[in-house]
């Protein structure tokens, strides 16, 4: 694909000074050096690459840093700080692109964020970088089995001697208003069926949250309007509760000025974390360990232990339909979360019955204060996205 004329990564960036700084420009004016960091995936994705990001804008302060990422993607990479622009890339699933549209000359750093296989270094070694970091290259770093995500990408650069923290996830304030200030988002959707948690559930979650007299707000992503639609007339909400598919600028506003987020493990998780947002995160197949949030107190990761799962799969995991509704918002009314309004954990029942869903396994009551940490266990993570993933997992906002 061809990218717009004003993000092609061989244009100099504009500068200040009007017509006679671009004369300075034609003149022959030194051309900053470029580094390009390939991560063609989804929103989740993306924030999980961001202390990444941030670790390579800090070391190369006066290059250029180009992401290759879909297109969609392109304000909240530039709203990073850490992204000068955006080189759009994707393909189908979480598979790898087949070409980048990169003209001009080599960069001087190319950087593998998208995959630990071969194949997504292989898209980068064409580009003649004077550099390449990739685990996939020789003298890359070893894959570790059930890493973080983002520890993933800064182990990656401090193997080459880039200093990287993977809690440097925060992003700037985002400039846009919030349409809906100090509403408690429920975002039922996930870009797969095994981390989707039942409808009905959110459903209940979010009536006994209108009960209790919070706003309520149920976001959607592109294809999941009538799945929001549906969460929302089971909980008795009301239609304009339904935020579906905002611009990515609104839904990071949306996000930032929450009172609290509730979805599965999904980008809209990572956002709350990247804004500093209480956040409960219902988790399964994979576990938090892979995926989940910073230890903080405003951040409650759910999940039930259990054995490996297909995190791609088209049905609700088990480890997921462990959570019940009564722990979420038991999470909800933890101090951190919702302090101000702290909910009684009574469970409203179910608006409807699970349809075509398989029966959740028995889970323990809920603790009193919320949840405790995530439990330890080896349970296979999620893979990172590589050379060779399944070509089924959509991405997109707000899914990973």
């Amino acid at each position: 694909m061809s990218a717009a004329p004003d993000e092609r990564p061989d244009r100099p960036p504009r500068a200040a000074g009007g017509a006679d700084a671009g004369r300075g420009a034609a003149r022959g004016a030194p051309v900053r050096p470029r580094i390009v960091a390939l991560r063609a995936l989804g929103l989740g994705d993306l924030l999980a690459a961001v202390p990444a990001l941030k670790a390579l804008r800090r070391a190369h302060p006066g290059h250029e840093l180009v992401l290759a990422a879909p297109a969609g993607l392109r304000e909240l990479a530039l709203a990073t700080g850490a992204v000068d622009r955006l080189l759009p890339a994707s393909a189908p699933g979480r598979a790898v692109p087949a070409r980048l549209d990169w003209t001009g000359p080599p960069p001087e750093l190319a950087v593998d964020l998208h995959g630990t296989g071969p194949e997504s270094a292989d898209l980068l070694r064409p580009l003649r970088p004077a550099r390449l970091l990739a685990f996939a290259d020789a003298a890359g770093p070893p894959v570790v089995a059930q890493e973080h995500e983002r520890e993933r990408w800064c182990r990656l650069l401090r193997w080459y001697g880039v200093p990287a923290d993977a809690a440097d996830v925060r992003l700037p304030p985002p400039a846009a208003p919030s349409p809906l200030p100090g509403a408690v988002l429920v975002h039922p959707g996930a870009a797969s069926g095994s981390r989707r948690w039942p409808a009905e559930r959110f459903a209940a979650v979010a009536a006994a949250l209108a009960a209790a007299g919070h706003r309520v707000a149920v976001t959607a992503g592109p294809d999941e309007r009538p799945l929001a639609a549906r969460v929302a007339a089971l909980a008795g909400l009301p239609p304009d509760a339904v935020c579906a598919a905002p611009p990515l600028p609104v839904l990071s506003a949306l996000v930032a000025h929450a009172a609290a987020v509730v979805s599965g493990d999904t980008g809209l998780a990572h956002l709350a974390v990247a804004h500093g947002t209480p956040s409960v995160t219902l988790f399964g197949p994979v576990p938090p360990s892979a995926w989940g949030p910073p230890p903080l107190p405003r951040h409650r990761a759910l999940w039930h232990a259990g054995p490996p799962g297909d995190p791609h799969g088209r049905h609700p995991d088990p480890r997921l339909l462990a959570v019940q509704v009564p722990e979420v918002l038991a999470a909800l009314g933890a101090p951190h979360v919702l302090p101000h309004d702290p909910l009684e954990v009574r469970c409203p029942a179910a608006p409807g019955p699970q349809a075509h869903r398989p029966p959740a396994p028995p889970s323990p009551p809920p603790p009193a204060h919320g949840p405790t940490a995530p439990r330890a266990t080896r349970h296979r993570a999620r893979p990172s996205a590589s050379s060779s993933p399944p070509a089924t997992a959509p991405t997109g906002s707000p899914g990973r």
